[in-house]
């Protein structure tokens, strides 16, 4: 049984080393030592480690480490979430220093993840359950802002919303 961490250390390992296009020739490739992972935990790995797709030597989209050269700047990573919010969110609602994003069944995490990965000094931290994201502002009274600006971003207005 290979733990959670040398898992992950392994599969970095492997997108460092090679050029990985899909997440089933990376679970061929952990298979082939021994390591046999499901499709959503490869995925969740991969999340976790912060891995990223960039253009490969021939075009096509490959798996690669944080901090390659080729990945995502911090306006790379604002661009990506603000693409990630007009998809996902729902609405947004904000009492004091804490918001709640609402987004489709599942979606949570993944948001929640970008947001953290964005990591704007407004925000202490987030909490994801499956449909909902809980924001954490740091300014006492910021969470009115904070609403207001992932409504501007996913394309709601200024105003958050409540369903």
């Amino acid at each position: 049984m290979t733990t959670r961490a040398s898992r992950q250390a392994r599969i970095l390992a492997l997108v460092e080393s090679r050029e990985v296009s899909s997440q089933s020739e990376l679970a061929e490739l952990l298979a082939a030592e021994g390591i046999n992972v499901s499709q959503g935990t490869l995925s969740k790995d991969l999340l976790e480690i912060g891995a990223v797709r960039i253009r490969g030597s021939k075009g096509n989209l490959v798996y690669a480490a944080p901090g390659t050269d080729t990945a995502p700047d911090a306006s790379g990573l604002e661009s990506r979430l603000a693409r990630l919010t007009q998809e996902v969110l729902l609405g947004a609602d904000a009492s004091a220093n804490m918001v709640v994003l609402r987004t489709p069944p599942g979606a949570a995490q993944y948001f929640a993840s970008a947001i953290d990965k964005v990591a704007w000094s407004s925000i202490l931290g987030t909490i994801a359950g499956d449909d909902t994201v809980l924001l954490i502002a740091r300014d006492p009274r910021g969470g009115e802002d904070l609403a207001a600006r992932f409504m501007e971003m996913g394309g709601g207005g200024g105003s958050a919303t409540q369903p």
